[in-house]
């Protein structure tokens, strides 16, 4: 039976993982994300919910504790922000190679520097090359479904899971929330049942042994494989999850994307602005649409590759800098989809947003303005561009 809510979307995540009811939680403040643990621990604290609650000194310390657990045969969680999850780093690493099903709530924020505490991608996307599933949400209803399918999707494949949402937008904003009953999502995660854990005494094993030359690169490869077959695994998911609450999920969502010409492609919160600008140029009678990235790790390659085959020119929105002198990450891996198809349609890349800088409607209506004039002579110009950005001299 659906219940209905005002939450916002910290509150979201903290009811959510009531909800899964884990075992141990690691877990160290960092703005915006530090009101998920404070949310989580009243409820233990009330006695809605039997978790360890482990306070620790640092976020390399909370994904410690969360290691231990997993490699023990708990369910683990934890949440963090930008310099935490930055902190975490070298034991992003370790928790996916050893192949622990951790769910991690990253409430996406600027990364230092400079200081910023308002929200961009660059935290998450600094790591996502790490080994974990990562999976962004658009709005608070979005961010509660998703974490609702984090460990069905992670304890299956033995990849940890991020859970990302942009923070303060949905982090700290109330929307309306329809969330689902206490038995129902107990019986739709499940219990855990891990395979190999260190507390089966008739299983002796290591966790995060020495990886030497004639066995790393077979670890690595098998990583790469589950990673490849996840894909699968959160279609699968998404599907029991329809058949509960009516909400229906992919890797992406396609937005009046059936004739559009043009077509930007988003992460994250922005989706609802660029769906805003989509509208009011249908109505004028442009055919342009909107593809908002769900799951970026996997990325679904083929998929949105498709999605985009009919379109004449496409434009990235990355709210992160990829430094790479040619683009954002969303951009390198969209442009690397659509590689293969015959019929390539013009991309460009707009990188936006960073530090929290706003994201309006005009926007959105420029950067389709530019994507009708490539679209009509051919001519693509820059391509790795920034938008948003206030005039200044040119640093070089």
């Amino acid at each position: 039976m659906a219940i209905k809510e005002r939450m916002s979307g910290n509150e979201a995540v903290a009811y959510a993982m009531r909800q899964v009811r884990p075992d141990v939680m690691g877990a160290f403040p960092i703005t915006p994300s530090t009101e998920i643990p404070q949310y989580f621990s009243k409820y233990i604290a009330d006695g809605k919910v039997d978790t360890d609650f482990v306070a620790v000194e640092s976020e390399h310390s909370a994904m410690s504790v969360c290691i231990g657990a997993a490699a023990a045969g708990a369910r683990a969680i934890t949440a963090t922000s930008s310099a935490g999850l930055a902190f975490m780093w070298e034991l992003l690493y370790v928790a996916a190679s050893s192949r622990l099903p951790i769910t991690m709530a990253v409430v996406n924020r600027a990364l230092t520097g400079p200081i910023n505490i308002n929200n961009d991608h660059s935290d998450s996307m600094g790591c996502r090359d790490a080994g974990w599933i990562q999976i962004y949400a658009e709005d608070n209803q979005e961010v509660y479904d998703n974490y609702l399918q984090a460990m069905p999707i992670s304890e299956y494949c033995r990849i940890p899971i991020m859970i990302c949402q942009d923070g303060f937008i949905t982090s700290h904003a109330v929307q309306n929330i329809e969330l689902l009953d206490d038995d129902t999502v107990a019986d739709f995660v499940g219990e855990y049942q891990p395979e190999h854990y260190l507390l089966n005494a008739k299983e002796p094993l290591a966790v995060g042994p020495y990886g030497v030359s004639p066995y790393y690169m077979e670890i690595k490869k098998g990583q790469a494989e589950a990673m490849k077959a996840a894909g699968t695994r959160i279609l699968e998911v998404a599907e029991a999850f329809e058949k509960i609450s009516g909400r229906k999920y992919g890797f992406f969502e396609a937005y009046r994307m059936e004739d559009a010409e043009t077509a930007v492609v988003v992460i994250g919160s922005t989706a609802g602005t660029g769906k805003a600008a989509v509208d009011q140029l249908r109505a004028a009678g442009k055919k342009v649409g909107l593809i908002k990235v769900r799951v970026f790790r996997p990325f679904p390659m083929k998929e949105l590759a498709a999605a985009l085959s009919h379109v004449k020119a496409v434009a990235v929105m990355d709210k992160s800098e990829g430094f790479s002198a040619c683009g954002g990450p969303l951009f390198a891996e969209t442009r690397s989809a659509l590689y293969d198809l015959e019929n390539r349609p013009k991309a460009i890349n707009y990188v936006y947003g960073l530090g929290g800088r706003d994201v309006t409607i005009d926007t959105f209506e420029e950067i389709f303005d530019e994507l009708a004039h490539i679209a009509e002579t051919g001519e693509v110009g820059e391509v790795y561009r920034h938008i948003g950005v206030r005039e200044q001299e040119a640093v070089k």
